[in-house]
């Protein structure tokens, strides 16, 4: 590469997922909508600024200070560097000031290397190690420099990238939170707004008063902002670059996870939402944390949080409004996500059509306890299925039409070598309270449990906050 300034006049996007971070960072310092609609002039006012915010931090030079977030920050990306070296504290500004700005000028054309840059190819500047670019040293992404070799070969535009990259991380003051996508738009939006707010609290040189949530939240908050469909899956990477160890953590949620979470604020289903998060929750834990950690563990796991809410509210006979609107989020979820056979569910919701009908004939809360107590022991629930059959044959006002449960529902339900087999018993409970609601199941013993409920539930502090500020 002849390393031209016309190839150095704006990064472009490359594989490395925080050089693109970073990259999309700069375009936003320079008021450009992407990397690729920088100018020259854009760049160089991003470059810039990144510049005078490291020598602002700099000059602070006590990272307890009040002023001295950033600085303290500093220390996970770019540790025993000009702007945060222990010896600044007995340095005047401007020997400080011109060492930061120093580091942070592009070295001299005469002086570059021949190589090209690793990441994208165009001429390199100069070889870089962990004081300019955060290196992970881990078995999963492993980008360290080897000992006794010079560095990575850096263009300028990707060595900027790593030096705005801050502004696009969650910062903690110690390891920071970076969202990745292959989703460009998602990556616009997202970062846009971490950006503006980041380049704030930088200047400042102080933390974010909000706090930071726990690393899952920040991907789910990112999601549910985002108004168009996603094409891609979501990474969350916590890294940190300091000289007490380089740590990093990949967590990813495929895009078939990500596109339901954000599609779960749309007004169809934003009504289940609260009960969604309500079924994650713990006495020590509010429901919005187990929702985004299940969404990048085991997504399945949601499924399994919504059917065990809706098995304690049946345990007590009442079918509330929540409950159905969490069992439609649910069976979303069901064929979207998990990718069921949308055969085998229309046979398991056929099934609960035909149980919520024999329930809401009933009118007892008592028998909708006795019914749920089976999901517990399919043994429990073959019988009663069994006994309810041959009763609905027999009572000619057994509210049904038909046999209670067919041969191929009974074989999903309860078949060894079906293996979804106990998975189908849960989406037939759901089901079930699904059906009766749209019934408007209502029996004569509901009144007293539902006074009982209404005083015993309670929505998590955090869980409500997260749901006014999506409002």
């Amino acid at each position: 590469m002849d390393g031209s300034d016309d190839e150095q006049a704006r990064p472009v996007l490359t594989a490395h997922p925080l050089q693109r971070v970073g990259a999309y960072a700069l375009a936003l310092l320079g008021e450009a909508s992407s990397p690729e609609k920088l100018t020259p002039k854009m760049f160089g006012d991003a470059v810039d600024r990144v510049t005078e915010d490291a020598v602002t931090a700099a000059l602070v030079r006590d990272t307890k200070s009040d002023r001295g977030f950033w600085l303290k920050s500093s220390l996970s990306f770019f540790p025993n560097s000009k702007m945060n070296h222990l010896s600044n504290a007995k340095k005047d500004k401007g020997t400080i000031e011109g060492a930061v700005r120093a580091w942070r000028t592009r070295p001299e054309e005469k002086t570059w290397p021949t190589a090209a840059c690793v990441l994208c190819g165009r001429g390199a500047v100069g070889f870089f190690g962990k004081v300019n670019v955060p290196l992970a040293e881990s078995d999963l992404y492993r980008n360290n420099t080897p000992r006794g070799h010079t560095g990575m070969a850096l263009c300028w535009p990707c060595l900027c990238s790593f030096y705005a990259l801050p502004y696009g991380c969650r910062l903690t003051g110690g390891p920071s939170i970076a969202l990745h996508s292959w989703d460009e738009r998602f990556m616009v939006r997202t970062l846009s707004r971490r950006v503006e707010r980041n380049r704030q609290f930088i200047a400042l040189g102080r933390a974010d008063p909000q706090g930071v949530p726990a690393r899952e939240v920040l991907a789910l908050q990112a999601l549910r902002h985002h108004e168009d469909r996603l094409t891609a899956g979501v990474d969350l990477l916590v890294f940190g670059n300091n000289n007490r160890g380089q740590t990093l953590e990949i967590q990813s949620m495929e895009q078939p996870v990500a596109e339901w979470l954000r599609r779960s604020s749309r007004p169809l289903r934003r009504r289940g939402f609260p009960a969604l998060l309500r079924a994650h929750a713990t006495a020590d834990r509010p429901g919005v944390v187990g929702l985004a950690r299940n969404a990048f563990r085991s997504p399945e796991r949601i499924a399994g949080a919504c059917g065990r809410y809706l098995a304690a509210r049946l345990d007590r006979g009442v079918i509330g409004d929540d409950t159905a609107d969490l069992a439609e989020l649910c069976f979303s979820l069901v064929i979207e996500v998990m990718r069921m056979n949308q055969n085998e569910v229309d046979e398991v919701k056929a099934a609960g059509a035909q149980v919520a009908a024999w329930l809401n004939a009933e009118n007892s809360a008592g028998q909708l306890r006795r019914f749920n107590a089976t999901l517990k022991e399919q043994k429990q629930m073959r019988h009663w299925l069994m006994r309810r059959n041959i009763d609905a044959l027999l009572d000619a006002e057994s509210g049904i039409d038909g046999p209670l449960i067919t041969e191929n529902q009974f074989r999903l339900l309860f078949d060894p070598e079906v293996e979804d087999a106990w998975f189908h018993r849960q989406l037939l409970l759901v089901s079930v309270v699904q059906r009766l609601h749209e019934l408007k199941f209502n029996p004569g013993d509901r009144a007293e449990v539902a006074a009982e409920m209404a005083t015993e539930e309670k929505d998590h502090p955090e869980d409500i906050e997260y749901m006014k500020d999506e409002a």
